[in-house]
């Protein structure tokens, strides 16, 4: 009978590797790939979700504009009262909530940074059904460093509305608006020849936003209220015929980081 011949196995390292497994080298292949991705990746999905806050904060804008207008036709064709915030405090704490919205924010943990109810309570509040959220852009979520410390997840409001439209309360007795007095301070939508031209409400930059009075004075070379940047550098505005336009600042200076 013939013998088989002997077969000796080969070293261990000469062994098929089994079907699926990965050696550490194609695993740290695989995750730099991965991370290439994901790099280039993020960025389009921060636009995305900028673009996305932006389109948002604009159907918002548009449904306080249109809250804007039905209280001017309740109202004799008058915008709502545009208090700064001294006199919208005094109100408040009378117990009248006669400003277009009646808070006050800062960076501490005032109520006015919170209170939901206030934001609603008379003025445009009626007229958004109490809708909390269309006195907010979705991207504001800046607090400072006692708020984060108090659980606070964001404030109530970072629209205001331009100091030239509505009674300014003290400071529009005279008819004109004592902090910008070479301007007309339209009171009435009929008072306003080219509603396509003016702006009611804007996103205003946290560090600024306080009360809902947003003014520039003409004569100094400087923001007193800053506009917001949140949607890729830009903010919204809507006008007083309704339509919403979005503004991206060229200038870096428009543009800061907030400080809270």
């Amino acid at each position: 009978m013939d013998q088989q011949p002997l077969v000796i196995p080969g070293p261990a390292t000469q062994r098929p590797r089994r079907p699926g497994a990965f050696t550490l080298m194609e695993l740290l292949v695989v995750i730099a790939i991965v991370a290439i991705l994901v790099s280039l990746l993020l960025p389009a999905f921060s636009r995305a979700k900028a673009k996305a806050h932006g389109t948002a904060c604009a159907s918002n804008q548009r449904q306080l504009m249109l809250a804007c207008l039905l209280y001017s036709g309740d109202h004799g064709d008058a915008f709502p009262n545009n208090y700064g915030d001294v006199e919208t405090r005094r109100t408040v704490a009378q117990g009248q909530f006669l400003n277009w919205v009646n808070n006050v924010l800062s960076w501490e943990l005032d109520p006015d940074n919170t209170n939901r109810a206030w934001v609603t309570a008379g003025g445009l509040g009626p007229y958004v059904g109490g809708m909390v959220d269309a006195f907010r852009c979705p991207s504001d979520v800046v607090l400072s460093d006692l708020q984060k410390g108090a659980g606070w997840k964001e404030r109530v409001r970072s629209i205001s509305m331009n100091a030239l439209v509505g009674d300014a309360g003290e400071f529009s007795r005279s008819g004109a608006n004592v902090n910008a007095p070479a301007y007309r301070q339209f009171f009435k939508t009929t008072h306003i020849p080219q509603p396509a031209r003016i702006f009611v409400f804007i996103e205003e930059h946290p560090d600024s936003v306080d009360d809902g009075y947003f003014l520039n004075n003409p004569y100094k070379p400087e923001w007193h209220d800053l506009p917001a940047s949140y949607h890729n550098g830009s903010a919204n505005l809507v006008f007083a015929d309704g339509h919403v336009e979005s503004r991206r600042w060229v200038n870096a200076g428009t543009r800061p980081p907030a400080r809270p």
